[in-house]
């Protein structure tokens, strides 16, 4: 549905040109969901701009249902939807006129009716958009996204400002657009949405590719996940110096108040042994302990550590 092959863009900058994108390549399968994820400033947005045809790469191929997205023509433009998280929406029009305004330019318009049932937009929709909250604004875009039945839809930050329940509204909303075929590309800083949603992630840092591939494919790699244990009570000098000395052990800090400490280093049975051979010793009980799966935040962070450093 979508192929970005080798793309670059490059604009004037006082020294000659600013590099954006460095030879970005992916593909968006139909029925999938594609999560676009990166640090502010990687080049997500420029993609995403050149994928839909607003912008023109400077080297290299798109194609968005076959074609070149840029010189296309209103034959592609009736098969894509785009949501925006800005808005991009016309602040004096409520949302209903916006919606009727949109099913009129094409063919086979989707039942705005059903679209704003199912988005629950219906209590909002005679008021003006400039009055809409965060999250009705986002709720509408996407049915404004939806109207013309695309086969291909961008979704910028689709759960930007949602509530818990227009959240697992649009959750469910996507499921069922993957369920028909759509091809759905979408952009969060929300990593646990990502991981939720994504059938394949592609994670953009200072204009390249880092990494990509589903959620199970890049949790697998990498770095173990650190072990974690809690304890009732502070650690004392004593016990922390006798750690086993290959073991690396850390405070948590997010979890400073509950004394979370995390062990990094730990391969297999042994490691385990050593660790409970010098809690024995100690005569330290924790309070849970385990060895959790890694999580899509994990490799966002281990990928781009030193852009925080």
């Amino acid at each position: 549905m979508l192929s970005l092959t080798n793309v670059h863009r490059d604009v004037p900058a006082r020294n000659g040109r600013f590099h954006i994108l460095k030879g970005v390549s992916f593909q968006a399968q139909a029925g999938e969901v594609t999560a676009l994820l990166g640090p502010n400033g990687a080049g997500k947005t420029t993609t995403l701009s050149i994928a839909q045809g607003i912008d023109k790469a400077s080297a290299g191929t798109v194609r968005l249902l076959g074609v070149d997205p840029y010189r296309a023509g209103a034959d592609l433009r009736s098969q894509v939807g785009v949501m925006l998280q800005d808005g991009g929406l016309p602040m004096a029009v409520t949302g209903e006129r916006l919606l009727q305004h949109l099913q009129r330019l094409y063919r086979q318009p989707a039942d705005i009716d059903a679209l704003m049932d199912r988005l629950d937009i219906h209590d909002f929709k005679d008021r003006q958009i400039r009055r809409l909250s965060g999250g009705q604004r986002q709720r509408l875009g996407m049915a404004a996204a939806l109207v013309g039945r695309p086969r291909v839809v961008f979704l910028d930050e689709p759960s930007a400002g949602l509530d818990p329940v227009s959240r697992r509204i649009v959750f469910e909303l996507i499921e069922e657009l993957k369920a028909v075929g759509v091809c759905i590309i979408l952009t969060t800083h929300l990593l646990e949405d990502a991981q939720r949603l994504a059938d394949h992630v592609v994670l953009i840092r200072d204009g390249r590719v880092e990494a990509s591939g589903s959620v199970q494919e890049l949790t697998a790699t990498g770095l173990r996940p650190p072990f974690t244990f809690r304890v009732a009570e502070e650690l004392t000098v004593e016990q922390r110096q006798d750690f086993p000395p290959h073991l690396n052990l850390s405070r948590d800090d997010l979890q400073t108040e509950s004394l979370t400490w995390c062990v990094s280093g730990i391969e297999g049975p042994a490691d385990l042994h050593a660790l409970t051979a010098w809690m024995v010793r100690h005569d330290i009980m924790p309070m849970d302990m385990g060895l959790n799966s890694k999580s899509l935040e994990d490799v966002f962070w281990e990928l781009t550590a030193h852009d925080h450093a």
